[in-house]
């Protein structure tokens, strides 16, 4: 009995031990996904691979086995399609990837045997088998059995480029039985031939990325010139595929990495991977996540993957999944990458390597059900993920949202949330969710926990217009406040600065501070008195330095959190050095220049005149900063251009009071701004200098006294 009980006890241990497993334990890769910080944030694994299946596997002859397979596609009935290149044939399998039959020899519609060549596309509709017959320059196309149907030729039309090699890759057809074909030596865009077989035209070329400096230079070349020099031609597609409403997804691997890095930071649709187009050729994809949909985010060190690759992601195929999701593969790390509907990233999976699940050279990928294909062209089969509770749960939230099942979606998001805390995804899902609901001031803090402002700024547009309409005397009565405030300051110090002009004897502090506000909206009279009549003096500049200094210091920590969405701050000393190193730089190089160019302002009369035209920034940037708390993200913007206004309006200040302070021209006045502007420059070249040498002398004579107590 002791022994039984003690196998019992045994068994039990070791259940509890491998019950508690994870997912992640038996998968030879990591799931991870992007924050809005572009950094790598670990995730469940939403994909676990299920099993491999190779030619001995489907049931393929031995004779004869997949070798260096092209393309996948599954039909609505899980039926599988490999273009097994290398053989020259179409591999059919049934849902279960066993053998069917196989494409290959045909009679065509003369009646002459006849057969494909180096096949690498296939597409199959409710009714036909569509084979890329790529070496044969042909789309042929077969029914559902495999018994031959008719051939498209290699469409003719003047716009094709003379001396043009057709070589159909891939391909895909709408409901209308219209084709649009890749083909990979066509850089005109995707080829669209009607479904009589007729050439209509191109739809989405790329674009052309020329600097300015060589569209420069190619306006002044010869013709001869021109010819001779290089051609800048947009970039050929690789792959393709559509969707149930005629929206065609392309993908490319030939745009310059650095401009497709750029694309996918920017959003920019230009120089984007992966694309969805319209029947006219327009980009329509939706890039409304973090960053645009286009595989490796940071690409220094491929997010989670062991593999020593940098450099962007080569995307070389496209699949769409259930629930508006789709997949790219990038063909450099092995990677799975799955994006909502939105172009938001849900999780990448998949690394290279030998242990199941990882990949040797990714080929083609097609979604099966719930399942994920992909097409292995260096082993030589499929690998099959099967997606976990993990996965179930994500897309079940998309599902519910595009259903509009909010309540249910905030429970799938919360559950999502339980199991990764790391999903951004999953923090906007249920601020959406309650938004939906009119629940606006939780729905801002989940949006605000993701650093997603232009939901978290349609939340509080929500949220102050239901404020503002319980309490709009409120809002009235600080408006008229305010104003009547403002109204009667400016009046007043209107009044001070009016009697300052027949004042005999020395300002108060006080009048010396308001005689700012005469100065910004009177310059010339102003910055005129200012020297001459003593109406300012080096404390009133110290004083509107201080105040630029606060409310720079203001604006850096009391901004809301649309305008500092990560609370980041310069402390006051970094807020002072960067105000008063430029004012100190800017009066020095005046000094200097002015005194040997007939300048009448003293080092102190320059450093007055300046300090006080700094006027506008705090009276701009302390009430805007303020206003920040009451606006959303596009009124936000708009307020925005009075701080651009403000900091005009100093530089003109700055003008104008070093025209009168020095008794220049207009126009001499201008170059020596420019010249006090090169000068700044020059002091700080020779500063910067100075310090590398005195750090190299302290760092020198260091090395000697160490030396010598090394020797004592």
């Amino acid at each position: 009995m002791k022994n039984i009980a003690k196998l019992v006890t045994l068994v039990m241990a070791l259940l509890m031990v491998f019950g508690t497993l994870s997912v992640a334990a038996i998968t030879p890769y990591s799931t991870y996904t992007y924050d809005i910080d572009g950094m790598y944030a670990a995730s469940p694994d939403a994909y676990t691979p299920d099993q491999i299946v190779d030619s001995a596997a489907m049931g393929l002859d031995e004779a004869k086995p997949m070798d260096s397979p092209r393309d996948l596609f599954v039909d609505d009935k899980d039926n599988v399609y490999i273009a097994d290149a290398t053989n020259n044939r179409i591999i059919v399998c049934n849902r279960n990837l066993q053998y069917k039959f196989e494409i290959s020899e045909f009679t065509n519609d003369q009646g002459v045997p006849d057969s494909l060549l180096n096949c690498q596309g296939v597409f199959v509709t409710d009714e036909y088998i569509y084979v890329a017959d790529t070496d044969n320059n042909r789309i042929v196309l077969f029914d559902l059995e495999g018994e031959y149907v008719s051939t498209v030729e290699e469409p003719r039309s003047d716009v094709f480029p003379e001396n043009s090699i057709y070589k159909p890759v891939a391909l895909a057809v709408d409901a209308a039985g219209r084709m649009y074909i890749v083909s990979s030596t066509t850089y005109m865009g995707v080829i669209s031939i009607g479904p009589d077989g007729e050439f209509t035209g191109f739809i989405g070329a790329q674009q052309v990325n020329i600097s300015a400096l060589e569209i420069l230079w190619r306006k002044i070349q010869t013709k001869e010139q021109r010819e001779t020099s290089t051609q800048y031609v947009s970039t050929e597609f690789n792959n393709i595929t559509i969707d149930k409403d005629g929206f065609i997804y392309v993908t490319t691997s030939s745009i310059d990495e650095s401009a497709q890095q750029a694309a996918i930071r920017s959003k920019d649709a230009g120089n984007a991977p992966v694309k969805k187009l319209n029947t006219a050729g327009s980009d329509i994809l939706k890039r409304n996540g973090f960053f645009a949909p286009g595989g490796e985010v940071s690409v220094m060190n491929a997010g989670a993957s062991d593999n020593d690759i940098s450099g962007a992601s080569k995307i070389i195929d496209v699949a769409l999944g259930p629930q508006g999701t789709w997949s790219i593969i990038d063909e450099k790390r092995q990677k799975i990458y799955t994006y909502d509907e939105e172009g938001s990233l849900l999780f990448i999976f998949g690394d290279s390597g030998m242990q199941t699940g990882n990949l040797s050279s990714i080929q083609a990928i097609a979604y099966k059900g719930t399942d994920i294909l992909v097409l292995d062209k260096t082993a030589n089969n499929i690998t099959v993920y099967k997606r976990t509770e993990y996965g179930n749960l994500l897309l079940t939230a998309i599902q519910h949202n595009r259903e509009r099942q909010y309540d249910l979606a905030l429970d799938d998001w919360t559950n999502v949330l339980q199991r990764n805390s790391n999903f951004d995804e999953a923090y906007i899902g249920i601020g959406q969710a309650l938004y939906r609901e009119g629940q606006y001031e939780e729905a801002m803090e989940y949006f605000k926990s993701a650093y997603d402002t232009t939901n978290y700024s349609d939340a509080f547009a929500m949220w102050r217009q239901d404020w503002v309409k319980q309490y709009v005397w409120v809002v009235i009565l600080v408006v008229v406040v305010v104003i009547v405030a403002y109204s009667m300051f400016f009046k007043y110090a209107g009044k001070v600065n009016i009697k300052g002009h027949t004042k005999v004897g020395k300002r108060t502090f006080w009048e010396e501070i308001l005689y700012g506000f005469w100065i910004i909206f009177h310059p010339f009279d102003g910055f005129w008195d200012l020297k001459h009549e003593k109406r300012g003096s080096v404390r009133g500049a110290f004083f509107w330095i201080g105040a630029t200094i606060l409310a720079f210091t203001y604006k850096s920590v009391g901004s809301s959190y649309l305008v500092n969405p990560y609370n980041s701050y310069l402390n006051i000393i970094a807020t002072l050095t960067s105000v008063m190193v430029p004012f100190l730089l800017w009066a020095a190089a005046n000094w200097c220049l002015t005194t040997l160019f007939d300048g009448e302002g003293s080092f102190k009369d320059i450093f007055i005149a300046t300090g006080y035209a700094l006027v506008p920034i705090p009276l701009f940037m302390f009430p805007v900063t303020i206003c920040t708390h009451f606006l959303t993200l596009n009124e936000v913007s708009i307020l925005n251009l009075l701080l651009t206004f403000s900091f005009v309006w100093v530089g003109l200040l700055i003008v104008f009071g070093t025209q009168v302070t020095h008794d220049y021209s207009f126009g001499k006045n201008i170059i020596m701004c420019v010249c006090t502007i090169v000068g700044m420059a020059f002091i700080m070249f020779i500063a910067i200098l100075f310090s590398g040498l005195a750090n190299n002398i302290v760092s020198f004579v260091s090395a000697i006294v160490v030396e010598i107590s090394y020797r004592l």
